[in-house]
């Protein structure tokens, strides 16, 4: 089911006008789809039925407390790479002993709040963050549930920016150094070996290298439990992509029928942490264009969302389809589509084939659901934009728009005592 179509020329998103909540809200808003995060979890966990498994989303895709919310009145876990997400997966509901905490670079009073919190695991990424576990839970008179993110060095064949599980990236450890690691690990009194883990990378539309490090990591994992480690979850992370453009992207249930046949035979339960192929067709940014442009030729459609609401095209050059809110049959012309940041790289689309629309039209920019508000900023003082979610023909805002008390908060002038 496609949660945003046209009825009657004009976009909507489940029942409710995406005109009808831009004159309400204002623009520039992100617009989530309740519909499309339910049925996107729930492809994961029914193609799961009758295996042991734990979905843990990738909170960093999309952290709204709504969206959480959401999700884990679905039965959702967390994974989570900061002490702030640890918060807000807990605020949104969320069991902390359902929450994995991934991430290379956890603080020691976020180690110590997520021991305190009694999460499932830490994902540990290097020897001396393992000794700074060990050293909490051994303040805190508790075992810190701990597994090794094992980087198997597997090509995702993915943007380089995004790619976690080549040899050369931060993240993880290597073959030979994870089996040092569980060995030294299993001789610490103050921590519990749950697991083990790796994530590769992210927007992965290909399921081959999914299969290429689960075949690495289970032959780790086979040669641990040799030496009277118990294991209890693997954790695969998550990755795979979505369809922004012209991609074809494996379905949820094709991913997880194809970790299942890997892991025939194994007792573990299977974790992984969908984020973008659960988030990202779920929403979409509404915008208005506030000017037409021409110059040497090339037309500019300048709006009113920017680089700092949505980092993603300038970032990654990443592709988001753009379509009026109200549908037209003009001619098509390359156009680009830009913001008013005071960057040459604020853009949302290049030489992309655009209608003809009035000053003043709404663009509807899709798949915008993960890493869109998540990434965004109050670059050139811009207050961040609002959320909103619709359930049926109902919408509420779920993140007001920030004035311009938000952006300078915490700010004060400096006074010299002359």
């Amino acid at each position: 089911m496609n949660e945003f179509f046209y009825r009657n020329g004009e976009l909507y998103c489940e029942d409710v006008s995406v005109t009808k909540i831009a004159g309400e809200v204002g623009t520039p808003f992100y617009l989530y789809s309740s519909d499309a995060l339910i049925s996107r979890f729930k492809a994961y966990d029914q193609a799961f039925s009758g295996s042991s498994h734990l979905i843990c989303y990738a909170v960093k895709a999309n952290s709204n407390l709504a969206v959480l919310n959401l999700l884990a009145g679905l039965g959702s876990g967390a994974d989570i790479v900061s002490g702030g997400e640890l918060r807000r997966a807990l605020r949104a509901g969320i069991e902390a002993a359902s929450i994995v905490y991934s991430g290379v670079g956890k603080t020691e009073q976020e180690i110590r709040q997520a021991i305190e919190a009694g999460i499932l695991m830490f994902n540990v990424e290097s020897m001396q963050e393992l000794d700074v576990i060990t050293r909490q839970a051994g303040r805190l008179g508790l075992k810190a549930p701990i597994s090794f993110r094992v980087n198997p060095d597997v090509d995702p064949m993915t943007h380089p920016y995004i790619s976690t599980g080549l040899k050369k990236n931060k993240f993880g450890l290597s073959m030979s150094d994870a089996r040092k690691a569980y060995r030294a690990a299993a001789a610490r009194k103050e921590l519990r070996i749950s697991g083990i883990s790796c994530h590769i990378g992210s927007q992965l539309t290909e399921l081959q290298p999914f299969v290429d490090a689960f075949r690495r990591i289970r032959t780790l994992l086979e040669e641990i439990e040799s030496w009277d480690i118990e294991i209890k979850y693997i954790d695969t992370g998550g990755g795979l992509g979505i369809r922004y453009n012209d991609e074809t992207a494996p379905e949820p249930a094709q991913y997880v029928r194809t970790l299942l046949k890997e892991a025939e035979g194994l007792n573990q339960t299977v974790i992984v942490e969908p984020g973008r192929s659960i988030a990202g067709n779920a929403g979409i940014l509404v915008t208005r264009m506030l000017y037409t442009k021409e110059h040497e030729g090339r037309r500019f459609y300048i709006v009113d969302a920017g680089m700092n609401d949505l980092a993603r095209p300038s970032l990654y050059q990443a592709y988001h389809a753009i379509f009026p809110v109200e549908e037209t049959d003009t001619p098509l012309r390359e156009t680009d589509v830009v913001g008013p940041i005071c960057e040459t790289g604020d853009f949302l689309a290049r030489q992309r084939p655009m209608p003809d629309v009035p000053r003043g039209s709404l663009l509807a920019v899709m798949s915008a659901g993960a890493y869109g508000f998540t990434m965004s900023s109050n670059y050139n003082s811009r207050p961040r934009i609002p959320e909103v979610m619709v359930k049926g023909d109902r919408f509420q805002v779920v993140r007001s728009r920030e004035g311009f008390e938000h952006v300078i908060r915490g700010e004060r002038l400096f006074e010299l005592d002359c």
